[in-house]
């Protein structure tokens, strides 16, 4: 199934300016474009549009300590509310830790290093609003939070 992110504003970096009305092309799994709304809708005809507000771009890696939380569960949740993606490695601390993350495709890392929107790369993406606040984590393709 092919889904459309869309933003008014998608960035394939964090670092890159931002592709105004832009979007990307979610296959499965992965990236299967990035650009202006206009030119991927055109592209994939039929494809389902999520439209978000603020600015898309790639998941983040979470560099520190998982939040407490009273479950596994809920601190890989709570990450991915920060709009992480990745956690590393060194703070995956238990077996049932690990297991809750590769439950929700959240990579652990050996460490951190950036990431970007590429097609036919992993489709991990993140949505946040004008105050920062993440609105949305998509990790290898499947939305796993979304702010009500």
């Amino acid at each position: 199934m092919l889904t459309i992110h869309t933003a008014p504003e998608v960035r394939v970096n964090w670092d890159a300016e931002p592709v105004r009305d832009g979007a990307v092309v979610v296959e499965g799994d992965r990236v299967a474009a990035v650009g202006a709304l206009a030119e991927v809708e055109g592209r994939f005809p039929g494809a389902r549009v999520r439209s978000w507000p603020g600015v898309l771009g790639p998941g983040r890696v979470h560099e520190g300590p998982l939040p407490d939380a009273p479950s596994p569960r809920e601190r890989v949740h709570a990450v991915l509310k920060l709009g992480a993606v990745a956690v590393i490695e060194e703070y995956v601390d238990s077996p049932e830790l690990r297991a809750a993350a590769e439950r929700n495709d959240l990579l652990v890392l050996s460490r951190a290093r950036p990431r970007a929107l590429v097609e036919s790369g992993r489709a991990d993406v993140a949505v946040f609003d004008e105050t920062g606040t993440c609105v949305a984590t998509v990790c290898a393709g499947r939305l796993v939070h979304r702010r009500r």
